[in-house]
């Protein structure tokens, strides 16, 4: 294997794939592409795609739809895949998105463990590595509502203040995208092949909406929840990404008197790092992102612009923020920002993250917005 991992994703412009694509973003040793509808549209475009890989992860497919057209497709996708790795001699290590729904009796379930046996012989034949990676739940920060994950639904109706219902309560198990994006990049560097399982957070729906209710309605009231376990942190990042960009910049009351002025920027119960930045006109500070922290602007004198554009999209969402209207916006997670002084004074910004910066783990990639 080269220097350079040449990492292949089929299925590549979903949920899953951004997600994949984004946690690799800032390493300059992955190359990631992904692979589309089209390109399993045209051989020559499939051949080309599979020819330099050193990995592929194989997650193109349907889950929902006619019981027919999901098993007869998902299992022609994994077929184009081999036939397209034959045709070119390529071995890549293919890892397979398989589903914890595989040993079921339904048309998905059949064709997930068809497709994992068809690519089973490929590499027994071939001599390839291949993965088979059975995956519980996933969600995560962009999730389709009534599609990818519960999580998903219960943050859609909660932001857009709904209500949800559960029409039937169960044990599950569900794994941040992220969090799977990284057991996927171990299992790529560290060449596990064979049956794999992931495991992830065992928790019921109901616990679930619980949980979910009590993170949106402390946020609601302006206090930022306590989110010391992984778990929590990854259901409020997925939660506040529903949130983005309607529901910012949020205003703040100000109390004034013949003293002054007086407003509560950063209610929490759990502590985190307060900076304040002046910036002279016409510089601007940021161009990064962030995968997990939680980041709070505030201007609270001059004026500014606070842009911000999610990774692999070219759309720029815009605030003009003002101290004299104090209003704040929370950095949604893998998108990049910044902050622009468009005044003619000195700007003074109060900056908050939920957790103290740490220069050997900053969460802090560079990316121009």
């Amino acid at each position: 294997m080269s220097t350079l991992l040449r990492l292949g994703i089929t299925g590549g412009l979903g949920f899953l794939g951004w997600h994949i694509r984004a946690h690799v973003h800032a390493d300059r040793s992955i190359e990631a592409t992904p692979a589309g509808h089209d390109v399993f549209s045209d051989p020559v475009v499939l051949a080309a795609f599979v020819r330099d890989k050193d990995a592929i992860v194989h997650l193109a497919g349907m889950n929902r739809g006619d019981e027919a057209e999901i098993e007869s497709t998902n299992v022609a996708l994994t077929q184009m895949l081999i036939d397209a790795c034959e045709r070119e001699r390529a071995q890549p290590h293919i890892l397979f998105a398989n589903s914890t729904h595989s040993s079921r009796d339904t048309a998905y379930g059949r064709s997930k463990r068809r497709s994992a046996e068809m690519l089973t012989a490929w590499a027994t034949r071939t001599g390839a590595r291949f993965t088979n990676l059975v995956i519980p739940g996933v969600f995560g920060e962009g999730g389709r509502p009534f599609y990818n994950s519960v999580a998903s639904t219960f943050c859609h109706q909660i932001a857009n203040g709904e209500t949800p219902q559960i029409i039937q309560d169960c044990e599950m198990e569900l794994v941040h995208a992220q969090a799977l994006a990284e057991r996927i990049l171990s299992v790529i560097r560290d060449g596990e092949i064979g049956l794999l399982k992931v495991t992830g957070q065992t928790t019921t729906v109901t616990a679930l909406l619980a949980r979910m209710q009590q993170l949106a309605g402390e946020y609601q009231s302006q206090i930022l929840p306590s989110v010391t376990d992984r778990f929590g942190l990854e259901l409020f990042n997925t939660y506040r990404s529903y949130l983005f960009p309607k529901h910012y910049p949020v205003a703040l009351e100000r109390h004034a008197d013949t003293r002054g002025s007086l407003f509560e920027v950063v209610r929490t119960i759990h502590g985190g790092q307060c900076f304040f930045s002046t910036t002279k006109p016409g510089i601007t500070r940021g161009n990064h992102y962030h995968a997990a922290k939680i980041e709070r602007f505030l201007v609270a004198q001059g004026e500014a612009t606070i842009r911000v554009r999610r990774l692999f999209s070219n759309d720029v969402v815009e605030f003009r923020v003002n101290g004299d209207s104090p209003g704040y916006v929370d950095m949604p997670t893998f998108h990049t920002h910044n902050i622009t002084n468009v005044g003619e004074g000195e700007l003074l910004t109060l900056f908050w993250a939920h957790e103290i910066y740490d220069p050997k783990r900053s969460d802090t990639y560079s990316e121009p917005v």
